[in-house]
């Protein structure tokens, strides 16, 4: 068994870390090329640990052609120049620890870039010994694809390769080929780069799209859907991570936490992944709370339902409850700004970011703050088609357009602008100052214009902030057991803003009360509420206990915390 997963009589430290994660390219320049870098991060990690964090998640900063902001890697030895070299890393990672910080790295091992030496040389010929470590089929004489599974950045997941007359596979862009995880060689040849990263003192891995390494046998059409069934949570997936476990995180020196991204992933499953008698994983990202607002693809939008959020919320909570781990997260690099999306960004901005965080926190589980949502970062405007940077927006758009070439740019736009990821992507505000502190250059992507009024120093200054109700709600789970092991109940379920958690650790006790909403919800609206003393608020003027609680004002979320009778 990992180190990461260590019985005792103490929980795994992860269970009360919180995360932090940083997507490279938009933290912090450090060499003046408008990039962020290594050395940009490294010069604020006196801000990560004044914040309070103990985990910072670093999105892929290894060498990469970039056609997925480093999900499409080349080498997975060497830094790409745009972030920095081997020795920033190592600085980096001698930095953390010395402030007693953690690093997770991202592993991106379902695909690599079609750069990367081995798929260079399978691509060369059918008889290379690495031709095997990639999915290929014949292309059929019609030119049609293998199967008809589709690619998640739009059209098949088929590309044929004429050198060779046959297609390979590829889940995300045809840049990106799936390695082929049947394959022992090339498993040894992960498990060695694993363990070279471990020797050089990173903390563990975030594994991007894990669940997708195992393909279904045979790799059949898909007569109802788009294959999707047929390549996640794959018969061999626990298996592989076994083995990942055995020969990899089994021989780790120190605790290890791993965190597997499982999309298209249910309970059940993710119970199976994350259990301590052999998973493979500690806690797992799992989807399914950020497809509410979605009306069957991420192009289509509904109203959120934040009784539909709490129904979903409270299945996971029960599901991990006596057994596996599970995230807490509303926002990350793939997603778009949570204050945007389901806050209130116009009428109560500084509020409904602090209640959506309050909400998040006060969960089982380990929360991750992505860069920017601390203090309230919203959604970067993308006025055309040009202003697109994302692979995926982007193949969504010419295939749109392609579809029919007389349809109106802007309203494919319109459905675009809302989900984006490039919306997430802006430069991270560190002060009013130009290019925001971000860089003494012109960023490679546009700051949001706010940025003179929504940063880390004028936050820093302001005791009533977005950034410093997150360092509370940080300090609040360090300090509290009930915050980070308690158990987790609702309330209220059928309320369509009132959000309602009781945690429960031994004899102490946490309540929260949070109204999503615009307007007032009074006291008479909800039931039982026990008598406890004020432990945090999110608006000035909240009453010291919970027996004088006359109601919620908009976006109001209130954490109450004391012994239970």
């Amino acid at each position: 068994m990992s180190q990461s997963r260590l019985k005792g009589d103490a929980p795994a430290w992860w269970k009360s870390a919180v995360v932090y994660q940083v997507w490279p390219r938009s933290f912090a320049d450090g060499n003046g090329d408008g990039i962020g870098d290594l050395q940009g991060l490294i010069a604020r990690l006196d801000y990560l640990k004044w914040l309070g964090v103990d985990v910072v998640w670093l999105s892929p900063v290894f060498r990469s052609p970039q056609d997925d902001n480093g999900y499409d890697i080349s080498d997975y030895h060497d830094i790409d120049p745009d972030f920095g070299t081997l020795a920033d890393m190592d600085v980096l990672i001698a930095g953390l620890h010395q402030r007693g910080m953690r690093l997770v790295s991202d592993l991106v091992v379902n695909h690599t870039s079609d750069a990367h030496p081995w798929f260079q040389a399978a691509r060369s010929s059918r008889d290379d010994p690495k031709r095997d470590w990639y999915i290929w089929r014949d292309t059929p004489e019609d030119g049609t694809a293998p199967n008809n599974w589709m690619s998640r950045f739009s059209g098949s997941a088929w590309e044929p390769d004429s050198r060779t007359g046959q297609s390979y596979l590829h889940i995300f862009a045809r840049s990106q080929p799936d390695l082929n995880w049947a394959n022992p060689a090339m498993r040894a040849e992960i498990w060695r780069m694993m363990r070279w990263w471990l020797d050089r003192g990173i903390d563990g891995f975030r594994m991007d799209v894990i669940n997708f390494i195992s393909k279904a046998d045979g790799l059949p059409d898909d007569p109802q859907g788009n294959g999707q069934r047929f390549y996640a949570n794959g018969p061999r997936l626990i298996p592989y991570l076994q083995e990942m476990q055995a020969e990899v995180l089994s021989h780790a020196t120190r605790p290890l936490m791993t965190v597997g991204e499982t999309p298209l992933t249910d309970v059940e499953t993710a119970r199976a992944l994350t259990d301590p008698a052999g998973g493979g994983l500690d806690m797992v990202f799992q989807f399914e709370h950020m497809g509410i607002d979605m009306d069957g693809s991420r192009w289509k939008q509904r109203p959120m339902d934040f009784r539909a959020l709490k129904t979903v919320m409270a299945r996971w909570q029960t599901g991990f409850a006596d057994t596996g781990w599970n995230s807490l997260y509303f926002g990350n690099h793939d997603q778009p700004r949570i204050l945007s999306r389901w806050g209130d960004p116009v009428g109560h901005p500084v509020a409904s970011a602090k209640a959506l965080a309050t909400v998040m926190h006060l969960h089982r589980g380990t929360p991750y703050i992505y860069q920017g949502e601390e203090i309230g970062m919203q959604n970067l405007p993308l006025p055309t088609p040009a202003d697109l940077r994302d692979v995926q927006s982007i193949n969504y758009f010419n295939s749109q357009m392609a579809e029919d070439p007389r349809r109106d740019p802007e309203e494919v736009m319109q459905r675009i602008r809302p989900m984006a990821r490039d919306t997430s992507r802006s430069p991270m505000q560190w002060n009013d100052g130009p290019w925001a502190g971000f860089s003494s250059v012109a960023p490679w992507m546009p700051l949001h214009p706010d940025y003179a009024v929504t940063n880390v120093a004028a936050q820093r200054d302001d005791a009533a902030s977005v950034l410093h109700h997150t360092r509370a709600l940080i300090a609040l789970r360090h300090d509290n057991p009930v915050i980070a092991l308690g158990d987790c109940r609702f309330a209220e379920m059928d309320h369509p803003s009132l959000y309602v958690l009781l945690r429960q650790w031994g004899d102490h006790l946490a309540v929260m009360v949070a109204n999503l909403g615009g307007a007032f919800v009074p006291r008479g609206e909800w039931a039982w509420l026990p008598e406890l003393p004020l432990a945090l608020g999110n608006i000035a003027g909240a009453p010291s206990h919970s027996g004088a609680l006359q109601g919620l004002r908009p976006w109001e979320a209130l954490v109450f915390m004391g012994e239970a009778a």
